[in-house]
Protein backbone atom coordinates (compact mmCIF):
# COMPACT_ATOMS: atom_id res chain seq x y z
CA UNK A 1 0.00 0.00 0.00
CA UNK A 2 1.31 3.44 -0.91
CA UNK A 3 1.25 6.01 1.90
CA UNK A 4 2.63 9.46 2.59
CA UNK A 5 3.28 10.22 6.25
CA UNK A 6 3.84 13.75 7.55
CA UNK A 7 5.54 14.00 10.94
CA UNK A 8 5.58 17.36 12.72
CA UNK A 9 7.97 17.79 15.66
CA UNK A 10 7.15 19.90 18.74
CA UNK A 11 9.40 22.61 17.27
CA UNK A 12 7.32 22.74 14.09
CA UNK A 13 9.78 20.96 11.81
CA UNK A 14 7.96 18.73 9.31
CA UNK A 15 9.19 15.45 7.85
CA UNK A 16 7.58 13.74 4.86
CA UNK A 17 7.99 9.97 4.52
CA UNK A 18 6.73 7.94 1.58
CA UNK A 19 6.17 4.19 1.82
CA UNK A 20 5.31 1.63 -0.83
CA UNK A 21 6.60 3.66 -3.78
CA UNK A 22 9.35 2.45 -6.11
CA UNK A 23 11.88 4.56 -7.93
CA UNK A 24 11.30 8.28 -8.24
CA UNK A 25 7.50 7.95 -8.03
CA UNK A 26 7.82 8.86 -4.34
CA UNK A 27 9.16 12.28 -5.30
CA UNK A 28 6.27 12.88 -7.69
CA UNK A 29 3.72 11.81 -5.07
CA UNK A 30 5.10 14.05 -2.32
CA UNK A 31 6.02 17.06 -4.47
CA UNK A 32 2.95 19.19 -3.73
CA UNK A 33 3.09 18.44 -0.01
CA UNK A 34 6.75 19.44 0.12
CA UNK A 35 6.02 22.67 -1.74
CA UNK A 36 3.25 23.51 0.71
CA UNK A 37 5.49 22.84 3.72
CA UNK A 38 8.35 25.04 2.52
CA UNK A 39 12.02 24.61 1.76
CA UNK A 40 13.54 21.12 1.80
CA UNK A 41 16.47 20.86 4.20
CA UNK A 42 17.47 17.27 3.52
CA UNK A 43 16.61 14.01 1.82
CA UNK A 44 17.21 10.39 2.78
CA UNK A 45 16.60 7.80 0.06
CA UNK A 46 15.41 4.33 1.02
CA UNK A 47 16.05 1.00 -0.66
CA UNK A 48 12.58 1.29 -2.24
CA UNK A 49 13.83 4.32 -4.17
CA UNK A 50 16.48 2.19 -5.86
CA UNK A 51 14.06 -0.62 -6.81
CA UNK A 52 12.57 -0.85 -10.26
CA UNK A 53 8.86 -1.42 -10.79
CA UNK A 54 9.42 -5.06 -11.87
CA UNK A 55 11.42 -5.85 -8.71
CA UNK A 56 8.58 -4.47 -6.56
CA UNK A 57 5.98 -6.54 -8.40
CA UNK A 58 8.00 -9.72 -7.81
CA UNK A 59 8.16 -9.02 -4.07
CA UNK A 60 4.41 -8.42 -3.89
CA UNK A 61 3.61 -11.66 -5.72
CA UNK A 62 5.74 -13.74 -3.36
CA UNK A 63 4.28 -12.34 -0.13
Amino acid sequence: MKTIEIIVSPTGQAQVETKGFTGSSCRQASELIELALGRRTGEQLTSEFHQTQSQQQNVQQIT
